[in-house]
């Protein structure tokens, strides 16, 4: 874990407020668990189906598979809260053992959490399981395969316990890529990134994760499900879509085909000021009407490109690295002449409405694109609160979306007495619309879960008042439950209903996360 430099906690002092440091979290032997619940004739009977050495009840495997990575589950944990844990990990080895697996545990009335990366950050690892008879986190990174390759097609069927890097890897042998880089990439998984409609940093130019998806197997309670038999298919309505963002609430991915390209020749990524985040909008929302599209756009608000581009030496005194202005990261990837060809006309489009170039920008993005986690480790730590919430609109509503959200979060938290630091940035752009993603930091209140709580419904609240939608990839969870009902109504809440209790018909399957319990 990244070390903080004294400027930094200065920083936090002076800016924030920041005035105690609750320090690194206990071991994890000094967490505090739950009694088991799940019954032994239960327990048995899965081990018989998985094998004796695929099902864990250690200390170490229940509490590394509680909750996710949002700030509040980190917070909880490190006070030695673990009431959530499963009681027991299961690790199957195949999709007949996780049909066998659900349908046990169906029978038994005990309560499924299928984990991957474990890198949900909306409570979408923490089912609400009381009224079951246990809990069990059924984990698949044993199901870590390249099942096939179709170079004709270009489409790879692979498992879903697959980390990013995994999958990268073993497409990298045959020459091909996903392309879906993620912030979480390093520990999220396959399953993951289907269940959650994960984006990744490079989609304007590959796509996001479900929009990859050409086919996949699913192992429900009920049954299973084989979807996708074609591209593009016009037989009935796209029962992928169902599973696709589903969160778990209905089954279990076991394996699923995804649109693959040839390693890119060539990755180049570069940095452009412009004079405001007004303007940076409207040049990307130029390149993403009307091209030519880069693989990555990004665009930093004000705030966050002051804090990206200050020198440690600068951070608190104004001097800022002469960080006036708005960040853009604009890459490209793929075949010479083709990110030759690409790049020429966007640097054009990009100087004729007045961006500058930013030398070595797009290097540190590149270097330094997944060390946030890592870095709020260290900011909790110190005692600053640290978390972030995404949205997304059509480019019309953007302004006002950005504008109420940030008063919003500022509001919340200066009433609590911890007046914040906002940041922002435009992180997935389409034709008709972006997505935004804010990052929030203020000193740590004297029960900081709460704080945020507060300060993350008075977002979500203007997030739906000022029409965009309460996820653009986090997923639902059960921190968005709520909001996602509002936007969707009760009759969508009623479909989505009767498919769980058509799948899932004794409600074990991550029960209260993506709808609410009855």
């Amino acid at each position: 874990m990244p070390e903080l430099p004294e400027q930094i906690r200065e920083l936090l002092a002076s800016g924030l407020g920041v005035d105690r440091a609750p320090g690194p979290p206990g071991p994890i032997s000094q967490v505090e668990l739950p009694e088991a619940r799940v019954p032994r004739d239960a327990a048995e009977a899965l081990r018989a189906i998985v094998g004796p050495d695929a099902v864990l009840d250690d200390q170490e495997a229940r509490v590394r598979h509680t909750r996710g990575k949002s700030t509040p589950d980190l917070l909880r944990l490190r006070a030695g809260d673990a009431a959530s844990a499963p009681d027991l990990v299961l690790l199957p080895g195949s999709h007949d053992e996780v049909l066998a697996v659900l349908r046990a545990c169906s029978e038994r009335r005990v309560a499924v959490v299928p984990f991957g990366g474990g890198s949900s950050v909306v409570g979408g690892l923490e089912p609400e399981a009381g009224g079951f008879a246990g809990l069990i986190a059924l984990d698949l990174r044993r199901m870590n395969a390249l099942l096939a390759l179709d170079e004709v097609s270009r489409a790879a069927t692979l498992e879903p316990g697959l980390r990013g890097p995994q999958a990268e890897a073993l497409l990298a042998e045959r020459g091909y890529t996903i392309g879906h880089f993620p912030q979480s990439f390093e520990y999220a998984t396959l399953g993951g990134f289907a269940a959650a409609r994960s984006s990744g940093q490079a989609s304007a130019g590959y796509g996001r994760f479900d929009e990859l998806v050409l086919a996949m197997r699913v192992a429900a309670p009920a049954g299973e499900l084989t979807l996708g038999r074609a591209p593009k298919s016009a037989a009935g309505p796209d029962l992928r879509q169902l599973m696709l963002g589903s969160e778990g609430a209905f089954g279990v991915i076991t394996s699923l085909s995804v649109a693959v390209r040839p390693v890119p020749e060539v990755r180049v990524y570069e940095g452009w000021r412009l004079p405001s985040f007004q303007d940076g909008v409207a040049v990307l929302r130029r390149l993403a009407q009307d091209g030519p599209l880069p693989t990555v756009l990004r665009l930093s608000d004000e705030t966050e490109t002051a804090l990206n581009l200050a020198r440690p030496g600068e951070i608190g005194s104004g001097g800022g690295g002469g960080s006036e202005g708005c960040l853009a990261i604009v890459g490209y990837e793929g075949t010479e002449s083709d990110v030759d060809a690409r790049r020429a006309r966007a640097t054009r489009v990009l100087s004729d409405m007045g961006a500058a170039e930013q030398p070595g920008a797009g290097g540190s993005w590149e270097r330094d694109r997944y060390r946030g986690p890592y870095l709020r480790d260290a900011l909790l730590d110190a005692g600053a609160l640290v978390e972030t919430l995404e949205t997304v609109s059509f480019w019309s509503a953007l302004p006002g979306l950005y504008d109420e959200v940030s008063v919003a979060l500022r509001r919340s938290l200066t009433e609590q007495g911890t007046p914040p630091v906002v940041l922002c940035h435009v992180s997935h752009v389409y034709p008709s619309g972006a997505s935004l993603y804010f990052t929030v930091a203020s000193a740590q209140a004297d029960d900081p879960v709460a704080q945020w709580r507060v300060a993350k419904a008075a977002a979500s609240d203007a997030i739906r008042t000022a029409g965009g939608s309460i996820t653009h990839h986090h997923g639902v969870g059960i921190d968005h439950r709520d909001w996602y009902a509002r936007e969707i109504g009760q009759l969508g809440i009623d479909v989505l209903r009767a498919v769980k209790a058509t799948l899932d018909p004794a409600g074990i399957m991550n029960p209260g996360v993506l709808l609410p319990l009855r």
